[in-house]
């Protein structure tokens, strides 16, 4: 039993009794590993499907010779009608150009640099890129930066995974969710992705 479950299993008998029947979770494949693409990536797909995010993301990588997407100076160098062609919203080309030029000036972090930093460092210095939230960063940090005690309390299936679980009429509220988590830290985010996974469950129709 790793560390966090071991914590999760004390911390909370519900909780406890959800990771007995699931057993460890496996870990979602990294697809990006810097900041800087992550979050190209997730403004592609704010609003849409993923399979057309993934197809616009796809012309983007295609205008590169090496088929990546493209780095800051080459993104900003694109003219409006590219990016539009591509399949970007007007907003998110704008946003697609902040995200470039908060990389060129730093406000991005390298992977190497992000690790010096905090999460709540984090949050602040990205939340202040063009058309990226609280929650963008959050799932940032959980999927590419693999940080271990993130929990995004805005996240419907987080909320919906706990009130599946406690069998509650109606989810908790952000606020009341995350004091209620406190109780999961320093190991949040696999309380996190437990309590996904029991959304999903439910989605499936597989019983908790």
């Amino acid at each position: 039993m790793s560390k966090a479950t071991e914590h999760l299993r004390s911390a909370c008998p519900v909780l406890a009794a959800h990771i007995a029947r699931t057993g460890p979770l496996k870990p979602r494949p990294r697809v990006f590993t810097d900041l800087y693409t992550a979050l190209l990536s997730a403004v592609a797909h704010q609003q849409l499907h993923a399979r057309a995010a993934t197809t616009i993301l796809g012309r983007l990588q295609a205008l590169s010779p090496t088929n990546q997407l493209p780095d800051p100076a080459t993104l900003l160098a694109l003219p409006d009608t590219t990016l539009r062609a591509c399949g970007f919203s007007a907003n998110k080309a704008l946003a697609l150009r902040d995200i470039a030029a908060k990389a060129q000036d730093g406000t991005i972090p390298t992977t190497a640099a992000a690790k010096r930093l905090t999460d709540a460092e984090l949050i602040t210095r990205l939340t202040t890129i063009r058309g990226v939230g609280q929650w963008t960063v959050e799932m940032l940090l959980i999927f590419t930066l693999r940080r271990p005690d993130i929990f995004p309390i805005d996240d419907f299936g987080v909320r919906e995974g706990y009130r599946l679980l406690h069998n509650l009429p109606t989810q908790p509220k952000p606020k009341t969710l995350g004091t209620i988590a406190e109780a999961y830290a320093p190991h949040r985010t696999a309380a996190a992705l437990y309590l996904w996974h029991a959304a999903d469950l439910a989605k499936s129709g597989v019983s908790k």
